[in-house]
């Protein structure tokens, strides 16, 4: 009874903590209504979306992507030559937004097929390929801009609140990202997506179909992604192809997701909530700007010293042994560091359960 009263009291004190966050963060372009802050703030809730989208395939599949840009700057660019070519002005370029992430989910399906049938080591290397095979295109095509880039039409917005849209676009979104990546974990494709992170030919010897699980997983990563570069593309006003395409976008969603918590709900939000400010401050006082990724970098190669599993994992083993020592119970470990972050609490292994359950 007791431990079910904690329990209990655990969710209530969870729920109204995060509903009070949500509470906050959507107050706050109309607390804080300098403009600089604002553009930090939408920067921010863009890659909170980027990082966990990469997060539902990477973190847990374990297949860990160098190519998401692909699909941020394929978003960016399908908006921008759609209002172009279509001559959509105003507030009606948002409408295009959904093309964006269809035409990212289009691009992954090839993209997937081809880079998913290697193992995850090779993986990395044929995404990066894929990567700069999309950035020279965008160079070289004439309907992208060649090195001009593509403009985005002109928004009549009060300057004074120009922000403000992008941040409450950019905020729904990364919600409703984190929400699928929490109903993701807790469901049965969740379930395979960590079984073959944490033994992929264990899986599909008992079932599990390994290539459709990554190919949807990546599809998903990819409709997110491509609508994040959409507004993105919007919010900056252009895409140019070493902005829409920047190897510096796809190592930022990935150092996000190792700081905070690989294979997370919350731990790429974190790292995502503490990166981009962290990167915005560090540019504002160092004038150059290679000094600033030097200092960013020596920061975070500490934090993975220091703490490799992330900072939510870590702190959540803090806190457990530290309440097992205090109940005077010894602390509960996994066998494996590989079962121990494939399964939620209470759960065996996640190659086995996914299993079973294929097996039904």
């Amino acid at each position: 009874m007791m431990d079910t009263g904690r329990l209990r009291g655990a969710t209530v004190w969870r729920g109204g903590g995060l509903l009070a966050l949500l509470a906050a963060v959507a107050i706050f372009p109309l607390v804080f209504t300098n403009a600089l802050l604002t553009t930090i703030a939408v920067d921010t809730l863009i890659f909170v979306g980027a990082a966990a989208a990469w997060n539902i395939f990477s973190g847990y599949s374990g297949y860990i992507s160098l190519g998401n840009a692909v699909f941020f700057g394929c978003g960016a660019y399908t908006v921008g030559i759609a209002a172009r070519d279509w001559q959509v002005t105003g507030t009606a370029v948002f409408a295009l937004l959904p093309l964006a992430a269809v035409v990212a989910t289009v691009v992954a399906v090839p993209f997937g097929l081809v880079a998913l049938r290697v193992r995850r080591h090779t993986f990395v290397v044929v995404t990066i390929a894929v990567f700069f095979i999309f950035q020279l295109m965008a160079f070289n095509f004439s309907f992208t801009g060649g090195t001009t880039g593509v403009s985005a039409p002109f928004l009549l917005w009060n300057p004074a609140t120009y922000n403000d849209p992008f941040y409450y676009l950019a905020l729904a979104i990364g919600v409703a990202t984190i929400a699928l990546s929490w109903l993701i974990r807790g469901s049965r494709f969740g379930l395979q997506l960590r079984a073959i992170r944490d033994d992929e030919d264990r899986a599909r010897g008992l079932g599990v179909r390994t290539m459709r699980v990554k190919l949807a997983a990546f599809m998903i990563c990819a409709f997110v992604t491509g609508l994040l570069g959409g507004l993105w593309f919007y919010f900056i006003t252009q895409v140019l192809p070493q902005s829409g395409f920047d190897p510096a976008f796809d190592l930022s969603v990935a150092l996000m997701a190792f700081l905070g918590g690989l294979g997370t709900v919350s731990g790429p939000v974190l790292g995502a909530m503490v990166l981009v400010p962290a990167q915005q401050y560090l540019t504002e006082q160092f004038t150059n700007d290679y000094l600033s990724q030097i200092v960013l970098g020596t920061l975070f190669l500490g934090v993975i010293l220091l703490l490799p599993r992330g900072v939510i994992p870590t702190a959540s083993e803090k806190i457990a042994s530290w309440r097992a020592r205090r109940s005077g119970r010894p602390a509960e470990h996994a066998v494996t560091p590989a079962v121990q972050a494939a399964a939620l609490p209470g759960e065996p292994t996640a190659a086995g359960t996914a299993g079973k359950e294929s097996a039904r």
